[in-house]
């Protein structure tokens, strides 16, 4: 649990890392943004001096400076009105080559309306005192791209990131898969040189004691090891899918439970029918175990469990509901995590490994269905049909 909590305080650490990062881009482009339009109103301001002295300019001026001012500004959209409000000249706007010219006064009318909107316009006296210019300008094709350029760029960044993390979870789920593989075999292997000899001291027993009460029951265990080194082999495997009673499963785990926890009754409201689906009858059972065995656990080895099934047209649905002290909400989805545990003892694998068994097996779904604290808990099978 320790671990598990760790590694997701290092998500979100990580999360605010990136999200400081996303803000300190954003801020630091719409601070340059803004300067350079500073910059470009400034410009605007001495463009609209020079085009008031070259109004007003007689023969005695020199309008060198004044014309290099003017020519000089190559980037920002302008278009200059008159003080009837008519269109005097523009600059910088790009025009259809088929537009008539009646079309092309529609459209410089239309971008004054814009330009006038975001309050770029600037007012300037003419030769005639009576009268003025109205000079109107908005920011240039550079200046609206790099407006835009930090959002392409957090944009570009995040599909990397993406794609990395994504990389890297495929790399961490085909390891721990290879680990669960390893694991389990060695497991299986390991166990089955006790489990033979512990089946041929039980035959030896049944020669020299015939009518010993005990050796049945030493038999039901060595077969009990047998099945759990059956199922630990199995994982990691492509198991054999067979047509299954899911009733039959579900009365053998209840068997199971109930001659070995007496402080805990199981009530079964299963459907009067057979219920057949594809299973791989050993893994199934170890679900439904695993999920009993949990529950025993949550209620402190007393209370009562309930195992409801739905045969719908398309699924099977299995609720198992304790009388446990039940799960947070917010650790729903935490308890199927590997190494996730509330116990002091055991490794936090069984909800793990029924989640893999049911998934990526039976194709099936596994969750909490609901919980309250202090009530108990139901967990939710659903299973294809």
């Amino acid at each position: 649990m320790q671990w598990t909590q760790r590694n997701r305080n290092v998500k979100y650490l990580l999360i605010l890392v990136a999200i400081c990062i996303a803000t300190f881009f954003l801020v630091y482009s719409h601070i340059l943004v803004k300067g350079l339009k500073d910059e470009a109103s400034a410009k605007m301001t001495v463009w609209a001096d020079a085009m008031s002295a070259l109004d007003r300019a007689d023969e005695d001026t020199d309008l060198d400076l004044v014309l290099s001012v003017i020519k000089n500004n190559n980037t920002i959209p302008i278009i200059v009105l008159n003080g009837k409000g008519e269109i005097e000249q523009y600059r910088n706007l790009s025009l259809r080559h088929a537009q008539s010219h009646a079309d092309t006064i529609a459209y410089l009318q239309d971008r004054v309306k814009g330009m006038r909107q975001y309050g770029y316009a600037i007012t300037s006296p003419t030769s005639d005192s009576t009268s003025y210019m109205e000079i109107l300008y908005e920011d240039s094709r550079i200046l609206k791209q790099l407006a835009y350029f930090p959002y392409i760029q957090l944009a570009i960044l995040l599909v990397f990131v993406l794609i990395i993390i994504v990389t890297l979870l495929s790399l961490k789920r085909a390891e721990q898969n290879s680990v669960w593989v390893g694991l389990t075999k060695e497991t299986a292997h390991q166990l089955g040189t006790p489990i033979s000899s512990l089946m041929a001291w039980s035959e030896v027993l049944k020669e020299s004691y015939p009518d010993d009460q005990i050796i049945p029951e030493i038999d039901k265990d060595v077969k009990r090891l047998q099945l759990i080194a059956d199922r630990f082999s199995k994982v990691g495997s492509a198991p054999e899918m067979i047509d299954t009673d899911v009733k039959d499963v579900i009365w053998h785990v209840v068997n199971y439970i109930t001659k070995r926890f007496v402080k805990v009754s199981i009530t079964c409201n299963l459907p009067a029918t057979d219920v057949h689906t594809l299973l791989c009858a050993s893994l199934f059972e170890w679900v439904i175990e695993n999920l009993c065995k949990n529950a025993i656990d949550a209620m402190e080895g007393s209370g009562h469990i309930t195992i409801t099934m739905h045969e719908l047209t398309d699924k099977i649905s299995i609720d198992i509901t304790d009388s446990g002290k039940g799960i947070p909400k917010n650790r729903f989805n935490m308890v199927f995590a590997p190494g996730y545990t509330t116990k002091n003892r055991g490794w936090g694998l069984g909800l793990s490994l029924s989640k893999r068994i049911i998934e990526d097996y039976h194709h099936g779904t596994i969750y909490v269905k609901s919980s309250e604290p202090g009530k108990g808990t139901t967990f939710r099978i659903d299973l294809r049909k």
